[in-house]
């Protein structure tokens, strides 16, 4: 086999010794041009004026191919310079490899991992995300799965420094991979779990979304979401729980993944996943829980939506925000209740607590020949507040209830807010009390949804001001009209203990 041996410098100067070739030849032919263009005629006669015509012709023809000359030799000069420089960066980039090898050697033999280096990316045959280097290296992603029931490849392990690697999505129905973890950087992301096919009878749920990955200076990583479910012609399939968001010893922990969306189906419903609670923090925040998947489309019994995942709590810092409830699914006939809110995740010792998540929207009846409100139809009810520290932190303020859907038999109820959480121990305001959610209008003269009751404010320990309470929610248009709910109680001072 033949090698070329190349000296880049050599290259490069050889490419600015012919530009300036160029450059010389350019000018003379500058020069040359008016003089053999424009030769005026050596008498006034027919004969003198055809041959002064010719030798001009001949020196516009010499212009023209001097022009397409240059611009060949321009082309040849840049390429001999991006050749030069080819050549140059492949050498550099053997001399680190070459450097590398020589300073992973001892570490790979010993341990069978490098001190330098990213993690390799998962294949179909190692589906998880290689470790990155010892010292420096981000974790590798893990492999995201075609195969239906595989789950993901987890990602992998960061060094010292750098950044865990995201999980893979799982295949149709399978898990994702759950994130790498970080020392000094974030944590890397969970992946989605996968969605459910198509089933002849009971649909397959939808995969759990992975982990995000953990972190001790750094940030967790967010959590997977939850795969949707099948669709299916019998019983519906559920969506899939999302993942739980990483935690972190310092900084900011992940947030749970959002959960799947329920199956479709003519037959009962299929229920949204739960969506991912929200990673815990030693000394930072906590992650904000996931959002709760939608109820499916269903033509027989209506699905409800997910619960909202859980705020995380954090020791020293604030905690996670409650997620938000899924919305009830769509059905031609019995109505489906929204998902209640997450709870808003506490603080333990010093710290303000996360708010409560709103609760989901009751699900909606599309076919006014067919019943609506029969059963315990409701928006979904706000999630309480986190606490704040036990020696000082205000408590997290209630979510609001979900709203009822209107209904042709009767509108749907409205959800409760959720609680006040208490104040601190020592010091700190107790968070109010969310507002219920307003109840859904009777349509063609059907009797109006209640409204939801408003929340109970949260406690306080020695000083603070109490929560207040949350208001009631306002009754559904009909007839009658919904009934507006009542407004919750005012929180107690000094009523929190340890």
């Amino acid at each position: 086999m033949s090698f070329l041996s190349v000296v880049p410098e050599a290259m490069s100067a050889a490419a600015t010794d012919l530009a300036n070739i160029g450059t010389t030849i350019g000018e003379a032919t500058d020069a040359a041009a008016l003089p053999t263009t424009g030769i005026a005629a050596a008498g006034a006669d027919e004969v003198s004026a055809g041959i002064a015509a010719l030798f001009s012709a001949y020196g516009e023809g010499f212009q023209d191919l001097s022009a397409e000359a240059a611009s060949f030799h321009q082309q040849f000069v840049q390429l001999l310079h991006g050749g030069a420089a080819q050549y140059l960066n492949t050498e550099v980039e053997n001399a680190e490899q070459t450097a590398l090898k020589a300073i992973n050697a001892p570490t790979e033999a010993l341990l069978g991992r490098p001190l330098i280096g990213n993690g390799a990316s998962g294949t179909a045959a190692d589906p998880n995300g290689g470790a990155g280097g010892l010292l420096s290296g981000n974790g590798g992603a893990g492999f995201s799965e075609t195969s239906s029931g595989v789950a993901g490849g987890n990602g992998g392990a960061a060094g010292l420094f750098g950044n865990g690697g995201a999980g893979g999505a799982g295949g149709a129905g399978a898990s994702g991979g759950a994130g790498g973890q970080a020392i000094l950087g974030n944590g890397g992301a969970g992946g989605a779990g996968g969605n459910a096919g198509t089933a002849t009878t009971s649909g397959a749920e939808g995969g759990a979304g992975g982990a995000g990955g953990q972190s001790i200076f750094g940030n967790g990583g967010v959590g997977g979401a939850g795969g949707n479910g099948g669709t299916t012609p019998g019983t519906g399939a559920n969506g899939g729980t999302g993942g739980v968001g990483g935690s972190t010893a310092f900084g900011h922990a992940g947030a749970g993944g959002a959960g799947g969306n329920g199956g479709t189906t003519p037959g009962t419903g299929a229920n949204g996943g739960a969506g991912g609670n929200g990673g815990e923090a030693i000394s930072g925040t906590g992650g904000s829980g996931g959002r709760g998947g939608a109820g499916g489309t269903s033509g027989l019994v209506g699905a409800d939506g997910g619960e909202g995942g859980q705020g995380g709590e954090a020791l020293i810092g604030n905690g996670g925000l409650g997620g938000v409830g899924g919305a009830g699914g769509t059905t031609d006939g019995i109505g489906a209740s929204g998902g209640p809110g997450g709870g808003g995740g506490q603080s333990l010792l010093v710290g303000n607590g996360g708010a409560g998540g709103a609760g989901g929207i009751s699900g909606v009846n599309d076919n006014p020949a067919q019943l609506e409100g029969i059963g315990e139809v409701f928006g979904g009810d706000g999630g309480g507040g986190g606490e704040g520290g036990i020696f000082f932190g205000n408590g997290g303020v209630g979510g609001v209830g979900g709203n009822g859907a209107a209904g042709p038999v009767a509108g749907a109820l409205g959800g409760d807010g959720g609680g006040g959480g208490d104040g601190g121990l020592v010091a700190g305001n107790a968070g109010s009390g969310g507002a219920g959610g307003s109840g859904g209008a009777g349509l063609a003269g059907a009797p109006g949804g209640a409204g939801g009751d408003g929340g109970t404010g949260g406690s306080t320990g020695k000083s603070g001001n109490v929560g207040a309470a949350g208001l009631g929610g306002a009754g559904g248009s009909g007839s009658p009209a919904g009934a507006a709910g009542l407004p919750g109680f005012t929180g107690t001072s000094g009523g929190r203990k340890l």
